[in-house]
């Protein structure tokens, strides 16, 4: 399916600029449309980071919108890291930049670490669910999402070097309407894993864009 990608500027609601990169299929409305964001920018993470590209590449490939950006601070954006205290303002910037371009197509936040943790406090009325890969549960005290009935599935590796499944899994018995799944073998990192983390989030989006 031929897909049109361009780049942005995307606009905070306190004047910060974010590099980003947003890619639709031309022809009929996607099923869903998904708002990726990175891992932690202190420890090198980007919107090109390994498994938000794989994402990217794979997801829109399958006819999904899908919009990436870079951080507050990071690569071409501006502005100061933020200690996980503005990001969530990143993301609804993020997520309201993909309303306008693909209207009335559910809106799934897919967070990877860092950034699952910081898509997991945005309850923006836009956002369809969240699809959270290995999060920490850590750069941030609260989550909006816990208490959500939107969808929420949480994708975990087995052998997770910051948190074990056992332990978040226990930390979010209590949550609404999550599910988890844990990818065998994979690290934090899920290198040789991608495939099924791009599996995982499929089942996650779908769970989010059915009605």
């Amino acid at each position: 399916m031929k897909a049109t990608a361009r780049d942005l500027v995307i606009r905070t609601d306190d004047d910060v600029s974010l590099e980003a990169e947003l890619v639709v299929s031309d022809g009929p409305a996607p099923p869903a449309a998904i708002v990726l964001c990175h891992p932690h920018p202190q420890y090198g993470g980007t919107m090109r980071s390994l498994v938000i590209s794989v994402l990217y590449a794979e997801l829109s490939a399958a006819g999904f919108a899908c919009l990436r950006f870079n951080f507050r601070g990071v690569e071409g954006s501006t502005g100061s890291h933020g200690h996980g205290e503005t990001e969530p303002r990143d993301v609804a910037a993020a997520v309201a930049t993909m309303a306008e371009a693909v209207p009335r197509v559910p809106i799934a936040l897919v967070g990877w670490s860092f950034g699952a943790d910081i898509s997991l406090t945005v309850v923006d009325e836009r956002v369809a669910g969240w699809v959270a890969i290995a999060p920490p549960l850590r750069y941030r005290t609260t989550f909006g999402a816990a208490n959500d009935p939107r969808p929420k599935h949480l994708v975990l590796a087995e052998h997770d070097e910051f948190r074990l499944p056992a332990d978040v899994e226990r930390e979010v018995a209590g949550w609404n309407a999550a599910t988890l799944a844990v990818v065998p073998g994979a690290s934090h990192f899920f290198v040789g894993r991608t495939d099924r983390v791009v599996t995982e989030t499929r089942v996650g989006v779908a769970r989010i864009a059915t009605p």
